[in-house]
């Protein structure tokens, strides 16, 4: 998890570093089609894998909400400081916990709705509406997150029918396919240089989607989502060294409420499910 959190900073500062003379939705464009050398080993098992048509329904509506989270990350990034991206993006696994409720028909017991409410003093922190000026930037976050969080709770319906092979490379096909006529329209000629910092993009998401996977095979949620959050003091310390980006207290407060809230959610689940398969003293142990 240091590893990804590493890779996913990486991908940030590139982006930062592209700049907005190409389009947000370009630039997205770009970086997914640059990444298609990374689908060749996926081709197989998708081909394999017999998709039924309610499956390619499910993907289609994936590929589309997680194409409009994108476009408007990339948007975003050029916006607004690296730390209130990273600090707004938490919000997605806010987002997920009351779409399953809603959606997948999860109790939404005290504890998550307490939880709720806390990321979302957070994100009002961030904010701080009628405080400061919003730019467009914190508006796309705002669509970021929750597009981000829609695909997340459509991969977990998903992930219990297909292996996580076919779930990446069905994202990253459709994606792609859903940023090219924007893209078109918007067209800008890109420079060696900018190519070659997107195919960086591509290099780190990549790399950090994988050693993400490697991390929840090997230890539980309540090891590896804490060590996540550490991506939030790398923005904060990149920005202000690199991007000359001043820390901003009330971003690094909301951002530490954010981050409570979801710890204590994912800290409390994993208490709760512990006793479910801890056995009665004297029960019988299989």
């Amino acid at each position: 998890m240091l590893v990804t959190g590493v890779c996913f900073v990486g991908v940030t500062v590139l982006v930062k570093f592209v700049g907005s003379r190409i389009p947000a939705v370009e630039a997205a464009f770009l970086r997914y089609a640059l990444g298609v050398v990374f689908l060749v080993p996926m081709v197989q098992p998708i081909l394999r894998a017999g998709l039924t048509n309610r499956q390619v329904s499910l993907f289609t509506l994936r590929g589309v909400v997680h194409t409009i989270g994108v476009g408007c990350w990339f948007f975003a990034m050029t916006r607004i400081p690296l730390a209130e991206v990273t600090a707004m993006n938490y919000m997605a696994p806010i987002y997920v916990t009351i779409g399953a409720a809603l959606f997948l028909g999860e109790k939404l017991a005290m504890r998550r709705i307490f939880a709720i409410a806390m990321a979302l003093l957070g994100a009002f922190v961030i904010l701080r509406p009628g405080f400061r000026e919003l730019n467009p930037g914190h508006v796309a976050m705002l669509f970021t997150a929750l597009a981000f969080g829609v695909s997340y709770l459509l991969a977990k319906v998903l992930s219990d029918e297909l292996p996580p092979t076919v779930l990446v490379g069905m994202l990253s096909v459709s994606v792609t396919i859903g940023l090219a006529p924007a893209a078109i329209l918007v067209w800008v000629t890109p420079t060696l240089n900018e190519l070659l910092l997107l195919f960086g993009v591509a290099c780190f998401a990549t790399a950090g989607h994988y050693t993400m996977t490697l991390a929840f095979r090997a230890a539980p949620v309540t090891v590896t989502q804490p060590v996540s959050f550490l991506q939030l003091i790398w923005s904060v310390l990149i920005g202000w060294i690199i991007f000359s980006e001043a820390p901003d207290v009330w971003v690094v407060l909301g951002g530490v409420l954010i981050v409570s809230a979801i710890c204590f959610i994912t800290w409390r689940e994993a208490m709760l499910k512990r006793r479910q398969i801890t056995p009665l003293e004297g029960q019988t142990k299989l």
